[in-house]
């Protein structure tokens, strides 16, 4: 059930071993693979430092304002904090490529989607909240399912 065929791989390593030889320098298909997962690496980092932010934004105000309910208040910092940790761990795991990664960042993305749908919504819409969370969303889901990339993502099967 997990196995590949044999075409898939060779056309992977086809794919990577195709080269545009005709301007001295020019970019190559394995280039571009590059710079997708140089940019999928660089936003979950981006996302993860801002987890990180809003986890020590949160701090400060449970010990600066007083909460109406300190049971909700620690609750939410707490659920923040996990998501921070996660969202860490799979930036990191995004730079080894490792693949249980690929699925991770999708599963965030997705949540970072509808987060932002929600910001474009209701009494106190913030459409700036919801577009800088939406554009990276994208970005990164799209290059996650971009077949060169999803290879990447893959380990070869141990024969």
């Amino acid at each position: 059930m997990n196995r590949r065929d044999d075409a898939a791989f060779d056309a992977r390593d086809d794919s990577v071993e195709a080269r545009d030889d005709t301007a001295g320098g020019a970019a190559t298909p394995e280039s571009g693979v590059r710079v997708a997962l140089v940019v999928v690496s660089v936003l979950l980092f981006l996302e993860a430092a801002a987890m990180l932010a809003l986890v020590i934004w949160l701090v400060i105000d449970l010990f600066a304002l007083e909460p109406s309910s300190y049971a909700t208040a620690i609750a939410l910092l707490v659920l923040v904090a996990i998501g921070a940790i996660w969202v860490v761990t799979v930036a990191f795991g995004s730079l080894r490529q490792a693949s249980w990664s690929r699925a991770a960042a999708i599963v965030w993305q997705i949540l970072q989607l509808s987060i932002a749908v929600g910001a474009f919504q209701g009494l106190f819409a913030r459409p700036d909240v919801g577009w800088v969370l939406l554009v990276p969303a994208i970005t990164v889901i799209g290059l996650l399912l971009w077949a060169p990339v999803r290879l990447a993502y893959t380990r070869p099967e141990d024969s």
